[in-house]
Formats: structure tokens, C-alpha cells, sequence
């Protein structure tokens, strides 16, 4: 038979997902495993948020819907856009997506043309460089500073003339660092310079403790060259919802709108009901899950420092990465067969001699597991 496409063959698979795949089937076979391998909120969605989608569907919303969104959302991110993260929007520069991760893929299609470079700051998270591939860019890799976990002027060595756009990803997953202004404003700087786009997740955005959270959209005029990634997966606990979102200059919108609407023509119509609610409900759900976070944060670094491991600055998301001895696959590997805890080795994210737990998990069942890592070592 002919062969298949080179270019998805050189593709790997996703290596959070592999890892909690392979968790799940530990625990199919009735082994207690504990998973902090994977990102996903252990909440259930608020309610207002879950009533208003059984609502639509009680009132029909199961039909076709415009591709970019219900005018109800696409309005409401618009919204929230202006007044929480300080740059201008207009409906008209939003899309809705079946998850951040689609409106990442799309963003990557509609701006890349084979061959154009495209600086991805590491550690960073597994899905990005797949994206890029698939559009026909080439990734190029800048470690972030393994010190402060900020960026320098190191970064200027990486830009050249194919350099088309620079992934930023604060707060970060798999570090849980923040960058400062100092950093962002470095990558402003660089992307007004040189004329480079910028895609910039933030899809952890509410979980930041103690550091404030910068939008690189507000900064000068980067409203006009930046893709702001987002969803609900993380802050409103809607991982299974697929929901997420992108803002961008129109543009860059109908690129994308074209992607989607050949692909999976539209977010579910349902969900996007829930991302009404989600974002035009009371935000007390979100403040809540967040002071869990950070009181949990708190409890795993703490017991890791006390085992003696170094750790990332924890200043956002729900991670904690871990310095550790020797090859971090085995570590995981370790951890997983005899410890019976699930962890992300950091070779996944490009940063061999980490490894990244997640604490989005009970408080119980994080004493368990600092106490499994501690006895396997």
C-alpha cells in the first residue's frame, strides 16, 4: 500500500496524554494510582454554568450555529476582553473554538506558510510544536532563563528574517513561573521591532497567586499582532466541554474562521450557552477553586522542598516542576510502577531533569501521594 503522510508521521504523540492513559489503565486493573500527570480541574463545572446549557437544550439549541460563535458569546468574550484584560475587542475579533487547543491549531494555520520559523519559549507545553508542524512552520526553541524563569535578551539571537511569530504561555504550563513586565515587554518590544506576530495563552490566566497577570495584547500596539488564546477548561472547571476561544485582529479571525469552519465548523452550540453563563454569572466559583489551588500549591511545594527536591517558581496554573536526580523519564516511570503516582516526565516539555505533578487533586489524596514519592525516592 502507498504510504501515509510523512508529515503527521513525524509528528509525536501527545505525552501528558500517554501518560494518563496509561494511569487510567493501571487503574482499570485495580491498582490505586494517583493521578497528577494530567491538567484538568478536579471540580465539578459551577452549576449556573451546567443549568444553562441543560436550558438550550431544553429550548432546541441542538442546531447548526454560526461558525465563529452565538453572537451571545462572541459578545460576552468581547466583554470580558476590554474590561478584564485592558485591550481593545470587538465580537468581530473573536472566534469560539472546540477548546484552546483548536483555536491554537487554527491561529498556526492561518499565519504560517511552510518554512516559517516560529520561537517557542521552554519548558514549554507538548501540543504546541505538533501545531506548528502540521501548518508547515519549523519551531525553533528558546529556553527561558532555568534561574529566574524569566526571558532575557538571549532571545534576540533567535530572530532572523524567516521568524514569523513567538509562543508566550504565562502563566506557564509546565512551570506554573509568571513572567514579569519586564519579560513581556520584551517580547513587545521584539514583535514591534521585527514585525513578528505573537500567540499568547492564557488559558491559565485565573490561576495566579500572589503575581499579577499580564495580557502582551495590552502593551503598546500589540493588540495588532497578537493571537490571545483562552477557554474555560481551567477556570471553570470545562475540561470535557471542549470550549475555548481566540482574539485576534479581524484578519487573522477570517484565516482562522476559514480553518474552522472546513474542519469542525463550529464549538458545540449547547456548550457555548454554558460559556455565556461562565463568563456573565458570579465569578465567586472561580475565586473559590483558586484559593483551593494555592492552598494545595502551598501544601506540595512545601513537602517537596522538605524531601529536598527544587522547584519551579509556583506563581500560577496548578504545577509543580521538579528538579530531579538523574533521567526524568525513569523517575516518572519510577514514581508511576512502584510509587503509583502519575507524573509528566519534563522531557516532554523539553526540559530533561524535570518532572511536572499536577495538584489539581484532593487535598487527601495529595498527602498520599507526597508520601508514596517520598518512600520510592
Amino acid at each position: 500500500m502507498r504510504p501515509l503522510s510523512e508529515k503527521i508521521a513525524g509528528v509525536v504523540e501527545s505525552a501528558t496524554i500517554a501518560i494518563s492513559n496509561r494511569a487510567k489503565k493501571m487503574q482499570g486493573e485495580g491498582i490505586d494510582v494517583i493521578s497528577m500527570s494530567i491538567g484538568e480541574p478536579d471540580f465539578d463545572t459551577p452549576r449556573h454554568i451546567t443549568d444553562a446549557c441543560i436550558t438550550a437544550l431544553n429550548r432546541g439549541q441542538t442546531h447548526y450555529a454560526p461558525s465563529n460563535g452565538i453572537p451571545e458569546l462572541t459578545g460576552a468574550i468581547a466583554e470580558k476582553i476590554v474590561r478584564e484584560n485592558k485591550f481593545p475587542c470587538t465580537p468581530q475579533q473573536v472566534i469560539v473554538a472546540a477548546g484552546a487547543k483548536q483555536a491554537i491549531y487554527e491561529a498556526c494555520e492561518a499565519v504560517l506558510n511552510p518554512g516559517d520559523e516560529t520561537i517557542i519559549l521552554t519548558p514549554a507545553w507538548v501540543s504546541y510544536e505538533p501545531c506548528v508542524q502540521i501548518a508547515g512552520g519549523k519551531v525553533i526553541k528558546h529556553a527561558i532563563n532555568p534561574k529566574t524563569f524569566q526571558l532575557d535578551d538571549s532571545l534576540l539571537e533567535r530572530v532572523n528574517a524567516r521568524t514569523k511569530m513567538i509562543v508566550v504561555n504565562s502563566p506557564s504550563n509546565p512551570t506554573g513561573s509568571v513572567f514579569d513586565m519586564k519579560s513581556m515587554k520584551l517580547v513587545a518590544d521584539l514583535c514591534e521591532d521585527y514585525d513578528i506576530y505573537a500567540m499568547s495563552d492564557e488559558i491559565y490566566e485565573k490561576m495566579v497567586y500572589g503575581k499579577e497577570h499580564v495580557s502582551l495584547a495590552a502593551l503598546g500596539d500589540m493588540a495588532q499582532r497578537t493571537i490571545t488564546i483562552n477557554g474555560f477548561s481551567k477556570a471553570y472547571a470545562m475540561t470535557g466541554w471542549r470550549l475555548g476561544y481566540a482574539v485576534a485582529p479581524k484578519n487573522i479571525i477570517t484565516e482562522m474562521s476559514k480553518v474552522q469552519q472546513h474542519t469542525i465548523s463550529q464549538a458545540t452550540t449547547f456548550a457555548m450557552w454554558g460559556g455565556v453563563a461562565a463568563l456573565r454569572g458570579d465569578q465567586s466559583c472561580v475565586e473559590e477553586m483558586r484559593k483551593e489551588f494555592d492552598r494545595r500549591r502551598k501544601y506540595v511545594i512545601s513537602e517537596l522542598n522538605l524531601m529536598g527536591y527544587e522547584t519551579a517558581p509556583a506563581d500560577g496554573a496548578f504545577y509543580a516542576f521538579v528538579k530531579v536526580a538523574g533521567d526524568d523519564m525513569e523517575v516518572a516511570s519510577r514514581w508511576l510502577e512502584k510509587g503509583h503516582v502519575a507524573a509528566t516526565p519534563g522531557s516532554a516539555f523539553y526540559a530533561p531533569g524535570w518532572v511536572r505533578l499536577s495538584y489539581a487533586t484532593s487535598m487527601e489524596r495529595l498527602k498520599e501521594a507526597m508520601g508514596r514519592i517520598r518512600r520510592v525516592g
